[in-house]
Parts: C-alpha cells; structure tokens; sequence
C-alpha cells in the first residue's frame, strides 16, 4: 500500500467519526434545547419524546445529504493535495533506481525551495558523492595493485618455466615445479581479469567497433569447445548457426564465446553433452549454450554474475576456475547493449542465452 493511499484512508477516518461526532453533538443540543422550551410550555412528555425523534430523523437526514457528500468531495481533495504534495516524492524514486555503480556521478534532482524533501535530496546527493570517492579508490587499488603484481608473476613463472626445463630434477622435484607453475598462471589469470574489469569499471577500455560476422566466430568457439570437451569426454553439438553480423569488438566477442564454453565444458559431467546455437529471435542475435552439469541452485542465480562468486563450493573446489569469467562475460555483453540470462535446472540442464544487436 502506498504512503499516499494510506494517508487517505487515514483522513476518510478522522473525518468520518468527525462527522458523526458533529451529528450526535447537533442532535443532544438541539433535543435539549427544545425539551427546555416545550417543557416550560407544559408540553406532555410524550410529545417532547416523538419531537425527539423527529429530531433524530431531521439530524440523520442532514448528515446523509450534506454531511455525506461534503466527506465525499474532501476525501477527493485531500487525495489530489497528496498526490500533488508526494509527486517530488515519486520522481525522488525513479531517479533514485537508475542509480548504479556505473554511475554515481548523477545526482538526483533538487526542487530548490528548500524544503524537507529538498534537504533530504541533498543529503543522498552528498552520500552518492562519497560512495562514488569509494568506488574510485577501489577501483584505482585493483588497478595498481593487478598493474603491480603482472612483473613478479611474469619473473615467477619464466624461472619456473626455466628450471622444467633442467633435466638434471628429479621427478619429486619436477612435479613439484610444474605444480607451481600452474598455480602461477593461475594467479595471473586472476590478475588479467581483475585487471580488465578494474579498466572496464574505469571506462578506460574502448571497444573496436566494427562489423563481425557472429556465426563464423561461433563456429571458431565450437571447435575450441571440442578441443576442451575432449579429455572428459564431452560430447559437443552444433544445433544451429545461422548467419549473423553484429556490430561489435571481435576480439572481446570471442572472449565471451570462449570463456562461455569453458564453462560450460567445466562446469559439466564426465560424459556430457554441451549444446550451441545461434538463431535470430525478435530481431536481435540470439546464442545459447547448454550444458548437462550439475545446475546452479535457484537462491544462487541473481549472485552467479558477481565477481568471485561460485555456487557450489563443493564442487568449485575440483574445478580450475576464479570466478570472474561470468563477470567479463556480463560486461561484454553489456559493452554490446545486449543481454545475458541464465536459466538452471539444478542435476538436469544450465543454459545460458546471449542476446546481441543486429547489424543492421
């Protein structure tokens, strides 16, 4: 129930027991009045008791055909000021929705009278502005700290690379480097990752827009995805490719395909089946891929685009993965003013359903 319709049923209820307050207190001074005269006239009290009712009959009939009517015409009223009276509150709101992380630089909209409202409006304008010095400082220390730490890796895993190649280890000792090595590369995925979303988040990376025949980039991804599907096993299907061209960045829209399919592939059963496609629906680009994993939780859904996040720890843990290829993949997406969604059936089917712009 709105704040608006609430007050009205409020007001409608102080004016009614008004109202009946006023016609009770009419009647007892009106019947009272005229007992005192007819009572002084030597009136018998029989009389003075159906003047009485008469009384009452003439007290309702005044309420039903005037009071009735003037509670109608102000509860109308006293809704129309409320609306007017909560319409800054309404467009206070819809402002107040559009705000995002990516843009806390907007400011909601001041009335200037400086009313409670307009201080209150003021005082959210002064919060975004400090959550948007937080979200910069964040944003820088992601940025220096992945810059910064690109070199040790890069040093760490050339001299890993290098000391694999010393024929003079043990197998102990080889192992033991070359799990080492894994781990380094690893951790400089993360940094690559961290690194993008930090300059995405920044504004700073600017797309090659051009067009891109989508259709010959899935049909690249389909083959990548056979390559990785193979070691489990994993059977991989090309349901449709139509031919489409987007407007886009090809580099980043392969990264998409690909980071898609290897989750798709990770994310699966030994002995499973990923499913692709690529079809035009309501006049845009629409691909999906499909797996027969273990599904996503239904709670765990809204969260499974947030960086870091992985559903299912249990299973997370035999999986190679940081958690930010769903993020990168959301940002392209968005980057191309198009839609990602992902539809689960925990135990059955996970599918995931990109939706771009046509070039048109």
């Amino acid at each position: 129930m709105t704040i608006r319709t609430r007050l009205t049923f409020w007001y409608a209820a102080v004016l009614f027991v008004s109202l009946l307050a006023v016609g009770v207190a009419a009647y007892f001074e009106i019947a009272e009045a005229r007992s005192a005269v007819l009572r002084k006239a030597g009136v018998p009290e029989r009389l003075i008791a159906r003047d009485q009712e008469e009384d009452f009959e003439d007290v309702s009939e005044i309420l039903i055909w005037c009071g009735l009517p003037a509670l109608m015409l102000a509860v109308g009223g006293g809704w129309w000021l409320m609306k007017k009276s909560l319409a800054p509150v309404a467009r206070l709101r819809a402002a107040a929705e559009k705000i995002t992380a990516r843009n806390l630089n907007d400011r909601l909209p001041r009335t200037g009278n400086g009313d409670e409202l307009d201080r209150l409006t003021g005082v959210f304008n002064e919060m975004l502005a400090r959550l948007n010095d937080s979200f910069n400082r964040i944003r820088e220390f992601t940025l220096h700290a992945s810059h910064e730490l690109k070199t040790p890796l890069t040093v760490l895993s050339g001299e890993a690379e290098v000391a694999l190649r010393d024929e003079s280890l043990s197998a102990a000792e080889r192992e033991r480097a070359a799990s080492q090595l894994d781990e380094l590369r690893r951790l400089a995925r993360i940094v690559d990752g961290l690194t993008l979303l930090a300059k995405a988040d920044a504004g700073q990376i600017a797309l090659a827009l051009e067009p891109v025949r989508l259709d010959e980039l899935v049909r690249d991804n389909f083959a990548d995805a056979q390559i990785l599907a193979e070691p489990q096993r994993i059977q991989v299907e090309l349901a449709a490719c139509e031919e489409i061209s987007v407007r886009g960045d090809r580099h980043r829209l392969r990264q998409l395909l690909l980071n898609l399919a290897d989750n798709a592939v990770k994310y699966n059963q030994p002995q499973g089946r990923v499913t692709m496609s690529l079809r035009r629906a309501n006049g845009a680009a629409e691909f999906t891929i499909a797996n027969t994993g273990p599904g996503i939780p239904p709670e765990a859904l809204p969260r499974v685009f947030d960086r870091f996040y992985r559903g299912d720890p249990a299973h997370s843990q035999t999986v190679d993965g940081c958690g930010l290829g769903l993020s990168i993949a959301k940002w392209i997406v968005s980057a191309h003013n198009g839609t990602i969604q992902i539809e689960s059936a925990p135990v059955k089917r996970t599918t995931v359903t990109v939706r771009l712009p046509l070039n048109n």
